[in-house]
């Protein structure tokens, strides 16, 4: 018997986006340095496999038609990601400016996608995710670059909070929300396929029921 064909499917979207944001929130979170390079270096291998996701979610998953919010996400991750990827032009400006601009953009086509197809399954998860970039970008935007502020530890060493710290924790904290939220949405069964399952158990109870009183 010929194995069942591969298929890729919405739910793998949301589980691929998942795991790679949940990477992306763990490598920041367990990273002592949270400098330009490494959050740069973060974000570019993050955007640029969500940019994989996002096209083949537009070439495998998506009816025409329906395809350009991927395509428009998927290639603003590709050139930001690779913008981010390039080490000599690592800056505490440049990871503000290309994450700004990523979160903005990604988040405004993931939000209006999601309002347009209002009804449908995953609609509420675009709005929220695109609302989640939203917000990013302007976290990011109210974040001083050149924000320095030194202090004490209680052991008497001299530290210093600084814009760049604040900036790479805030993408790390919003990478871990977006596991979270794409994780759920992934694993959360089909809301039609759940309601079409649910009357065809009602028929199947109805006809069993029929036939006991014959």
């Amino acid at each position: 018997m010929p194995a069942a064909p591969l298929t890729f499917t919405a739910r793998h979207v949301q589980l691929t986006r998942a795991v790679l944001a949940a990477v992306a929130a763990l490598m920041i979170t367990f990273s002592p340095d949270h400098s330009a390079a490494v959050g740069l270096s973060v974000f570019g291998g993050f955007a640029i496999a969500t940019g994989l996701v996002h096209l083949l979610a537009a070439v495998l998953v998506l009816r025409s038609g329906h395809r350009w919010p991927a395509v428009i996400m998927a290639g603003f991750s590709f050139v930001l990601g690779m913008a981010a990827s390039i080490q000599p032009l690592r800056s505490d400006t440049l990871f503000f400016v290309v994450i700004i601009s990523w979160a903005a953009v990604t988040g405004l086509v993931e939000l209006i996608s999601g309002i347009r197809s209002k009804g449908t399954d995953g609609a509420r998860d675009a709005v929220i995710t695109g609302s989640l970039g939203l917000l990013l970008a302007l976290l990011l935007l109210v974040i001083p670059v050149g924000f320095v502020h030194e202090y004490m530890t209680p052991q008497g060493e001299k530290m210093a909070l600084t814009g760049i710290i604040l900036g790479v924790g805030v993408f790390g904290g919003y990478a871990a929300i977006i596991a979270v939220l794409q994780g759920i949405a992934g694993l959360t069964p089909n809301a039609k396929k759940a309601v079409q399952a649910h009357a065809d158990t009602d028929a199947g109870v109805d006809r069993l029921a029929e036939g006991g009183h014959a």
